[in-house]
């Protein structure tokens, strides 16, 4: 079976060819066309520019898919319808509805924050077992949940970001240091070269609902705490030294992973996961794998940890046609027409 995937969420237009194969989900083709230095000098994501591209870039993300794939024989069209910018989404829906009338090819609607989470199975055998109740923590851009999956296709969201995602409070916080976008790699490149110095001044950053007892997160303090310090530390017209500005990269990255961290282990504890799942953009930070590990290794050591390539963390069609693999066994598939975008589409 052969499965074609089109995502378009957000501002990476991407196509995937999967085939499964003895049980196996084996990638034929991955083709993703970012638009990040487009966007670089606006600090984030514009939809209407992005659907632009994605429009200009779809067909030609297609062809070469299709050309790596070596022209297969397509079974089953996949595509994300949400959530994600509606502008964006509608473009990879109405080129999936299309292909699938011309093709006569049944369609499979995605939710994307599931796909995050099916990263993860690509590296595994699609009938892998005993890894559920699982909870899977997926940061990115637009997005911090933390989920309870009870099973394949089964979920439960226990806690969401109230104001900004870690993602975007990366961002924001790059934005106000003058790293560019995105933020998040930018920052963990900064933080990575910092080192503690015989120096006077410490900095501190809160971390944000770090103890409240639920699973909901807050990233929106955490850029205002930023930004104050910054105006503290040039008051008088100063510029940041490279040394505050790495070790302000530092302090707001590891305030992210403690929160991030700490509410997931939370969670896994008081439903007895078996499994921890990482997915999204932010998952592809080295400190966050590494200390999340750590962790799980001293206080849960019976709890298997899975992470996807981080190839495969920040969007990608393959985990849209993984996605659709465990959806089409649940009798997911729809007529074409029937395909819409949901910019606020929630897990269910």
């Amino acid at each position: 079976m052969k499965i074609l995937a089109i995502e378009t969420s957000c501002d990476d237009t991407c196509v995937a060819v999967l085939e499964i194969r003895n049980w196996k989900l084996e990638i034929i083709s991955n083709i993703v066309s970012s638009q990040v230095n487009l966007h670089a000098k606006y600090g984030g994501v514009y939809p209407f520019m992005a659907k632009r591209e994605h429009q200009r870039n779809l067909p030609i993300v297609f062809k070469k898919a299709l050309k790596k794939a070596k022209n297969p024989k397509i079974n089953l069209i996949a595509v994300t319808i949400g959530p994600g910018l509606e502008p964006c989404l509608w473009v990879g829906v109405n080129f999936a509805r299309d292909l699938a009338e011309k093709l006569k090819l049944p369609i499979v609607p995605v939710n994307h924050i599931e796909a995050h989470i099916y990263a993860n199975f690509l590296n595994y055998e699609s009938g892998s077992r005993n890894l559920f109740p699982a909870i899977c923590l997926v940061a990115s851009g637009g997005h911090t949940q933390l989920i309870l999956m009870k099973n394949v296709g089964n979920y439960k969201i226990l806690g969401e970001t109230r104001d900004d995602a870690a993602g975007e409070c990366f961002d924001k916080v790059a934005r106000i240091l003058g790293l560019g976008y995105p933020g998040g790699p930018a920052i963990a490149a900064e933080a990575a070269k910092y080192k503690i110095q015989d120096i006077k001044y410490k900095i501190q950053l809160p971390r944000p609902m770090i103890y409240q007892k639920n699973y909901d997160f807050s990233f929106s303090g955490l850029k205002t705490a930023v930004l104050y310090l910054v105006k503290q530390l040039t008051i008088n017209n100063k510029q940041l030294t490279i040394s505050q500005k790495r070790e302000i990269c530092s302090e707001a990255q590891q305030a992210v992973i403690d929160v991030l961290i700490h509410k997931t282990l939370k969670a896994a504890k008081d439903f007895k996961a078996k499994t921890i799942i990482l997915g999204g953009g932010v998952a592809a930070n080295d400190e966050l794998r590494k200390q999340l590990k750590q962790r799980i290794k001293k206080e849960i050591p019976n709890t298997k940890y899975i992470i996807p390539d981080t190839k495969y963390c920040t969007d990608n069609a393959a985990m849209v046609a993984a996605t659709a693999y465990f959806n089409l066994k649940k009798n997911k598939s729809l007529e074409p027409e029937n395909i819409e975008a949901n910019a606020n589409l929630r897990l269910k």
